[in-house]
This record gives structure tokens, sequence and C-alpha cells, in this order.
């Protein structure tokens, strides 16, 4: 198989400054932007998962960002497939393209491509949906301990996919999501973006608290009638829901979502650390950034 191009693959924890580090390497060497965020493709959650401006959008291409509505069914084998069309078009045209995201199961279809997963069985599925939460990441704990300890924890849609997979496959998840690596027509250089751990919690919880002043309260009112589609089983928006249910009161809603998205970038980092191919630098470093990209050829 030719190879057609590189992709360059930005990835770190929510919160650490992606897509700065995106925009400034997109305007450096003109080329687009893809993003492989599974929140940011959704055009009704705008606020609550921090989609770039629209001055951060106009000053580079990008692409997959609002891409589908939350009423549309999109999983990651349909991110592979679309991201792989896009990808043939883009490199018909730039010798580089950025990935940028926070979505490490986007990111690992499009890189690797998953085995054929078993099929989705609606009655196994109505019966895992009406599980406790602790029961069921009890049982994948047993089935698969290495996707348990990365699983997103506010995203039960993806929890029960796992057990699921699990019970219908008989063969870990995180197995099948790693399994024989598929042959891309692409080279990839990974960038890893961090900052020390305490800096990177206190621009979390700051910019929840900028996410609340700029309407999240308002926008997770407008989504709360479609509160069970599995696109707003996610942080940010579930504590909110909980707020208006009267469950919780606000203040504690806002701790809430802090906390899980600081557990979240947690968990991120700990599934990312295991890639001995990414190369880590700080958001604001783009020189050195720049510069291991152009030495390694």
């Amino acid at each position: 198989m030719s190879i057609k191009g590189r992709l360059l693959v930005v990835q770190g924890p929510t919160g650490v400054g992606k897509t700065a580090v995106g925009i400034t390497l997109a305007q450096h060497y003109g080329i687009p932007v893809v993003s492989a965020d599974s929140r940011q493709i959704y055009r009704e959650m705008t606020i609550g998962t921090a989609v770039p401006s629209p001055e951060e959008l106009s000053a580079a291409t990008h692409y997959f960002i609002q891409h589908k509505s939350i009423h549309e069914s999109f999983s990651a084998g349909d991110y592979e497939r679309e991201g792989l069309e896009l990808l043939d078009n883009l490199f018909g045209k730039y010798s580089q393209v950025l990935l940028v995201g926070g979505s490490g199961l986007y990111v690992d279809a499009l890189l690797n491509g998953f085995d054929d997963l078993p099929e989705s069985d609606p009655t196994l599925r109505t019966e895992l949906s009406a599980l406790p939460m602790e029961s069921l990441l009890a049982e994948l704990q047993e089935r698969d301990p290495d996707y348990y300890h990365t699983v997103d924890r506010n995203n039960p849609q993806r929890i029960v996919r796992a057990v699921e997979v699990c019970r219908l496959s008989g063969r870990p998840y995180s197995e099948l999501r790693s399994g024989q690596t598929k042959t891309r027509p692409f080279n990839t250089l990974k960038i890893g973006i961090n900052l020390p751990r305490e800096t990177l919690y206190d621009r979390i919880n700051r910019r929840v608290d900028q996410m609340m002043e700029e309407g999240l309260l308002h926008e997770a009112e407008q989504l709360y009638p479609y509160r069970h589609l599995s696109a707003l089983q996610t942080v940010g928006y579930r504590e909110l829901f909980e707020y208006f249910a009267g469950h919780i009161s606000l203040p504690e809603a806002v701790e809430l979502i802090k906390r899980n998205t600081r557990h979240y970038a947690k968990r991120q980092l700990t599934w990312l650390r295991r890639d001995t191919d990414i190369r880590w630098f700080e958001p604001s470093d783009a020189k050195n950034i720049i510069a291991c990209i152009d030495e390694i050829r």
C-alpha cells in the first residue's frame, strides 16, 4: 500500500489546550484540522463540549466539528469509515493533515481500526441498561480490567456496550479494540499535550466556571427533554440534568462537573501514557513541537 501523507496526531487530556495547539500548527503548515472529539461532533452541544469559538474555527479549516445531530446514531465505527474517506480526499491536497482530539476511541478507530465487533443484541442491551451502574462496573472490572480502569464512568452507554461486547464475544472489549492493527495509507506522528496536574485541574475548574458564565445552564435546559439520548450521557450535562430533576442543588451540580471532568482527564492520561510513541510537550511549547515535526520525517 502506497503512503499518501502523514497524519499529525495531537492528543491530551480535556481542558489542556489542544484546540489552540492545533490551530497554531494548522496555520504554520497551512493544513486542515480533523477533530477526533466524540462530543464536539454534535451540533446541539456547544458550550458544554468547549466547541472552538467562531474565531478559532475561522482561523483554520476544521472537519467533524458539530457534524452530526444528537438525534443521529454515530459510533466509533462510523467515525472510522467517514474519517478514512475524508483523509483520502485531504491527502490528495495536503502532504500532512492534523488530527486533534480527546476521544481515544475515535483516534484508535482511525489509526488502528477495530476487529469485527458483534452486533448489538436488543434484548441483551435492554437487560444491561436496566442494571445499576455499580453492577455493570463490577462485571466490566471482572471481564476487562484494562478497559475498566480507563472507561469514562460518566458515559453509561459506553459501559453498557463494553459489557455487551464482552458477553457476546467472550473476549475483553479492550482486546477487540486493540487487536490486529489495520494497515493505513498514511504515516503518523503523535504529539501529546499535557500540564502539571495542579495546573491542569485549575484550568479545568476555571473552564467550567466560564462555561456557566457563557450559558451552559440554558444550553442544558434546552437539551433536558432529550436527556435519554446516548450523546447526552456525558459530563457537563448529566450533572445539570440531575439539578433540573431536583436531586441536587446548582452549586452541587457545578462542583460535580468539575470533579467528574478532572477524573475524566486523569483516565485519559492513564490511557495515553501507555502509548510510547507519543512525544510530550506543554501547550505553550509550539516552537519545540514544530521542531519535532520538522525533524521527524
